[in-house]
């Protein structure tokens, strides 16, 4: 997701999540650029959606069915199984870790994010959050929308596992991301947020949040 804040993407969802097999950008990770920020998916060029067209489930697994990393390595581990996310960063290039112009640097404990990671090719950068406490960090993304007055696109958000959070510059990323195959979903806080049939909708662990596979730049 093009994370440009956390919620760029979100806002836009504005770069929180600012993640196929590996591939010959991975050795161009992590060169300069803007990484879209996990929280909010702003999405690259062009549409995508996730599901890939296939079936929503009779039940849903809900949050508890989402992968677990453990670790940095294993969120890296995950993703790399559907974007490049071979070498990871703990900044994000452009900004050498100054939090004074890094728009990442307010994801921190107040989003109970404890880590940060970034990793990716040229077209295909990426960011990773480590959560403590996924309540938390999915109260903080629901706030950052309503800060919002409801801005931004209605149909990203960050794309989640139970202990951390992702995404892309790129809408193919993102939608790769939310195949049936990797297991996560993307978090969705939006208000006005209404897939079209057939994608999975399913309650978070925030009122007013949803776990969908459904995604649009």
């Amino acid at each position: 997701m093009r994370i440009t804040p956390l919620l760029a993407a979100a806002t836009a969802v504005a770069a929180l999540f600012a993640l196929t097999a590996c591939g010959g950008d991975d050795a161009a990770a992590p060169a300069d650029g803007d990484i879209a920020m996990i929280g909010g998916v702003t999405g690259g060029a062009g549409a995508g959606a996730g599901g890939g067209g296939a079936k929503a489930p009779k039940k849903g697994t809900g949050f508890k069915g989402l992968p677990k990393a453990g670790s940095m390595a294993g969120a890296a581990r995950i993703i790399n199984g559907f974007t490049p996310c071979g070498q990871v960063s703990t900044t994000r290039s452009g900004y050498g870790g100054n939090p004074s112009s890094d728009p990442d640097a307010k994801y921190g404990t107040s989003y109970s994010v404890t880590e940060r990671g970034y990793c990716g090719g040229r077209r295909e950068r990426s960011a990773i959050f480590m959560i403590k406490d996924p309540k938390a960090f999915q109260a903080a993304i629901k706030a950052e929308i309503e800060a919002e007055e409801g801005g931004g696109n209605p149909n990203s958000g960050p794309i989640i596992g139970q202990d951390f959070a992702t995404g892309s510059e790129s809408a193919d990323a993102n939608s790769a991301l939310l195949s049936p195959q990797s297991g996560l979903l993307m978090l969705n806080c939006h208000p006005d947020f209404k897939p079209p049939s057939g994608y999975r909708k399913e309650p978070a662990l925030v009122k007013g949040c949803v776990l969908t596979d459904y995604y649009k730049d």
